[in-house]
């Protein structure tokens, strides 16, 4: 693989860019690996780069049904922060905030991350103290929090209406979070992992885990049997699916998450702004639109017998906190089938069956996470055990009762 460069683009330019190579090779699957790793997306593609970079394991594929980086990788709004509240979820979320901050460099391509700041509102006294509560504790764990008055939140963004029907009281940012661009991060991740010869085989679906005896010893998929005594799960929404192949009963929700953008315009929110109770969060992207989301979809099915739109709800939302945007117009809306477990903390590391290991109940926190993920779990299908930083997230907790409830950090309603 060729490194970019100015440069290298430089004589492409030249050449009117018709003798790139390719970026990724084709791979087809093989009788067997040392590691497979089921899910295309961010995760498996992170976990299967660093599995090859930091721990020498090259013979390892990543079987993806559909297109690399095609699933939740591509369908959410791209925020990366660490302002978690327990210390387990901070330090994690923080690592994968520092490994997203040298992650250009790290893999020669740019993830346009844009530190331009989270800030969550609180409107009410009730609010403002618990965010104290929370910004301290968050300083306490070592990251950046910094509380802001309604004057600093005016004078930062402008647009903000601060006296409608949702006074806002006040808040507080982490500076150091923003946004990267998700294709690019899961383009990153795939062009170094070919590279390091990490076969990334795609149109390749898991039909069957084979077990036997308490181990696993490979997969059935619509390409032919693949051997492998090392198996991950990273495939986001569809992680009680392929856990119920495996005969494990996951303690797991999935429901729709959905977002939408409007038509592009000048910019004018340079900021990412989340409102837990107004229940809305928005920025703006590199191409002018203006990003908005809400909650994990709870009513989804009522959706289809004619309930609340999902689009509506949130569009409304954002109307109330930012009138100038009213005008607009949706240009478009998708949806990720997201993995929520009861404490909002994911689960990683083993499960009961030998060799078979899982990184899924993301909820609506995976894509921010998926640098740390990678790097936590291809130290724990290295040496088979849970890395430090992700002990507390694995699925025992859930018979001990040692939960890790993120339930408000995760920044939405569930």
């Amino acid at each position: 693989m060729s490194r970019y460069s100015f440069a290298r683009l430089a004589i492409h330019a030249l050449t009117k860019h018709k003798h790139w190579g390719e970026a990724i090779r084709r791979a087809a699957p093989k009788a067997g690996y040392d590691v497979l790793i089921i899910g295309g997306g961010g995760h498996g593609l992170a976990t299967a780069y660093y599995l090859a970079k930091k721990h020498g394991i090259h013979n390892v594929a990543v079987l993806e049904k559909g297109w690399l980086g095609g699933g939740n990788t591509s369908r959410n709004t791209q925020v990366s922060r660490s302002n978690y509240f327990w210390p387990e979820s901070a330090a994690f979320f923080e690592h994968s905030l520092k490994l997203y901050e040298t992650m250009s460099r790290d893999l020669n391509f740019n993830v346009m991350l844009s530190q331009r700041g989270i800030l969550t509102l609180a409107h009410s006294h009730h609010e403002i103290e618990t965010l104290r509560r929370w910004a301290n504790a968050i300083q306490v764990n070592g990251i950046d929090s910094e509380l802001m008055t309604p004057a600093d939140i005016s004078r930062l963004v402008p647009l903000l209406r601060m006296d409608g029907r949702y006074p806002v009281c006040g808040g507080f940012i982490q500076r150091r979070g923003g946004t990267t661009r998700h294709d690019a991060v899961a383009w990153a991740y795939a062009r170094a992992a070919s590279a390091l010869d990490v076969d990334l085989v795609q149109q390749c679906e898991v039909t069957g885990l084979r077990i036997t005896g308490g181990r696993i010893h490979g997969v059935e998929t619509s390409r032919g049997p693949i051997a492998a005594h090392r198996v991950m799960l990273a495939v986001a929404g569809h992680t009680s699916v392929l856990g119920r192949l495996a005969g494990l009963q996951l303690p797991i929700n999935s429901m729709a998450l959905q977002a939408m953008v409007s038509e592009p315009i000048k910019p004018c929110l340079d900021t990412v702004v989340l409102s837990p109770v107004v229940h809305m969060y928005v920025s703006q992207s590199d191409r002018g639109e203006i990003v908005l989301g809400g909650g994990a979809d709870p009513y989804t099915s009522y959706a289809q017998r004619g309930g609340v739109p999902v689009l509506q709800d949130t569009v409304s939302a954002l109307t109330e906190m930012f009138p100038a945007f009213s005008r607009l117009r949706i240009m478009r809306q998708w949806a990720g089938i997201v993995d929520i477990t009861p404490d909002t903390t994911p689960i990683m590391g083993k499960t009961p069956i030998d060799g078979l290991y899982i990184s899924g109940g993301w909820g609506t926190g995976g894509y921010k996470a998926i640098p740390a993920g990678g790097d936590t779990m291809a130290y724990t299908v290295t040496h088979d055990d849970p890395h430090p930083l992700i002990k507390r997230f694995g699925l025992d907790r859930f018979a001990t009762g040692a939960l890790i409830d993120e339930g408000a950090a995760s920044g939405v309603a569930h």
